[in-house]
């Protein structure tokens, strides 16, 4: 049947899919809730999301780095339940998606949500996987706004129509993943003529790219590697498996994860133990 749309939209009763019970067409806390704080400078409220993955990534990478300061916590925010429309989460980022973090090593907490804007406020503050200036730092900021506006296509777009939609339609599935095709090639044509996606150091850019792209690449995101023939992309596979191997990279993608592998998966990280 076809849909016609009714002159003004309300929302249904119910639209079904994974995540259904979460969609809400108004902002805003549900419930009261203060979030704990732990004992270290950051504090991070999250999933193991490709989004959450992003940031435990870059404070792994830091730690390796001997960035001391960089010593965090991670909170599960479980949003299947709901727990990022609670008060004190709303209160982080008002717009009750996560990864959010509080930096609190200041005089003053310091809030920043957005996947991006938060890979970016670390780099910033200590001084790690961004270039202070010229080409170099310009053309990560390409490739890190790049992501932040890609990745909606391959999320909200094709993952939701191909893998968690309540019923398989082909014009969207279609839509989606010729457009996540040819952001697969536009990686591929980039990392053709370099090691990292920015050039030959690797940088907050691979941080953001490689849990969304780098996930598809090997097949792990909405295992749809086979539907789209992944094996065509030969230079983003050799990409996405030089920086799984990174011992950071490891440990960061165990944060705040409660699905697949047990041996992976850290719910919460309060100390460098709790991934040993």
């Amino acid at each position: 049947m076809t849909y016609v749309p009714p002159k003004v939209w309300t929302p249904p009763a119910s639209n079904g899919g994974t995540f259904a019970s979460i969609n809400r067409a108004v902002a805003g806390p549900t419930h009261e809730l203060e979030l704990p704080v732990g004992k270290h400078p950051l504090q991070l409220y999250s999933l193991a999301t490709p989004n959450g993955v992003k940031v435990t990534i870059m404070l792994e990478e830091l730690l390796a780095l001997g960035h001391t300061g960089a010593e965090y916590d991670a909170w599960l925010i479980r949003i299947n339940e709901g727990e990022q429309f609670s008060s004190g989460f709303v209160d982080i980022n008002p717009n009750s998606k996560i990864p959010a973090l509080v930096d609190r090593s200041g005089t003053e907490p310091v809030r920043v949500f957005e996947s991006g804007a938060i890979l970016l406020y670390l780099a910033e503050k200590f001084g790690a996987f961004l270039a202070s200036d010229g080409v170099a730092r310009t053309e990560a900021m390409n490739w890190l706004f790049w992501q932040m506006g890609s990745a909606p296509f391959v999320g909200g777009g094709f993952g939701h129509f191909y893998a968690y939609a309540p019923e398989k339609l082909q014009y969207p599935i279609d839509r989606y993943a010729m457009e996540t095709k040819r952001q697969l090639d536009v990686l591929e044509r980039q990392l053709t003529k370099h090691r990292y996606v920015a050039g030959d150091d690797y940088t907050i850019a691979d941080m953001a790219i490689w849990p969304w792209y780098g996930g598809m690449a090997r097949g792990e995101l909405y295992e749809a590697g086979d539907f789209l023939s992944v094996h065509e992309y030969g230079h983003v596979r050799r990409w996405a498996e030089d920086i799984a191997r990174r011992p950071a990279v490891m440990r960061g993608r165990k944060v705040n994860r409660v699905r697949g592998n047990p041996a992976e998966q850290v719910p919460e990280r309060h100390s460098a133990a709790d991934l040993d």
